[in-house]
């Protein structure tokens, strides 16, 4: 007899965590070995190894959870009932192809179409992060949360935007102007799923971009939530816009970005 699927978010954070776990050993098998690369329709690459890293998921998650269904980055999928998981088999892998370590497995599941609970698995950083917005956030198991920082000026923000064959509007880089005159400082490392994990653990104050796919943000947003921290998406004349933050900076990063532009004089 087929046991239940977990319902709560801390029983599907923990096997989001363990199924992550497994695939990111086999992605790093991978890591500065010559992986094959080849281009999606989008012109995005994929190696071999984020082709292998979903086919396990997707396995593993039909054995353990065969309820709900799987939206992946390689695979597709679609969305039907309470819940749904998103997988992102190698999130970051321009970095991975560039022996660049920041990248992850992403596993997040989404509850009527909002981040629920999740893990991210960062096998070469030796990092991973779990949580669900019924319980709390975890970085390797030791509880965290967002940072206290109140002011835009002592803040250091964390941003994602695409750089080939996006107008600059769309990219964010606009969403970035509006703010970088007025923060501490800006980083990015090209891991959605890891920037929003390290703005749930403290480590940066805000997560900007242009909307991603949820396979993408799926798990790290319901770790930021479960960190007490916020997250939204909303339209804008460029296209939709995300934000994560700690709660103090929040209302005022949403006040400030829906302003509207400075005209040039």
């Amino acid at each position: 007899m087929t046991a239940p699927s977990p319902r709560t978010g801390r029983e599907l954070s923990k096997l989001a965590l363990q199924v992550a776990t497994e695939a990111s050993r086999l992605v790093l098998a991978g890591f500065r070995h010559d992986p094959t690369v080849t281009l999606k329709a989008d012109q995005e690459p994929v190696t071999q190894y984020d082709l292998q890293s979903e086919r396990f998921i997707r396995e593993r998650l039909a054995e353990l959870t065969p309820d709900i269904p799987v939206v992946g980055e390689e695979q597709g999928g679609s969305a039907a009932g309470e819940l749904t998981w998103y997988c992102d088999p190698i999130d970051g892998t321009i970095n991975f192809l560039r022996g660049h370590p920041f990248f992850a497995v992403s596993l997040g599941v989404a509850r009527n179409g909002e981040p629920f609970a999740g893990a991210v698995v960062a096998p070469a950083l030796r990092l991973w992060w779990r949580g669900s917005v019924d319980d709390r956030a975890f970085r390797c198991e030791a509880p965290c949360t967002v940072s206290t920082v109140s002011e835009l000026s002592h803040a250091v923000i964390t941003t994602g935007f695409p750089v080939r064959g996006k107008p600059l509007p769309s990219s964010g880089v606009d969403l970035l102007g509006q703010l970088s005159p007025f923060v501490r400082d800006v980083r990015r490392c090209g891991s959605a799923a890891i920037e929003l994990c390290l703005v749930a653990d403290g480590t940066y104050d805000v997560y900007l971009t242009r909307k991603l796919s949820p396979w993408d943000t799926c798990a790290g947003a319901a770790i930021l939530l479960a960190a007490g921290g916020r997250w939204q998406t909303w339209p804008d004349e460029s296209g939709d816009s995300e934000l994560g933050s700690n709660a103090a900076l929040y209302e005022g990063l949403v006040t400030r970005l829906r302003a509207p532009a400075p005209q040039q004089g």
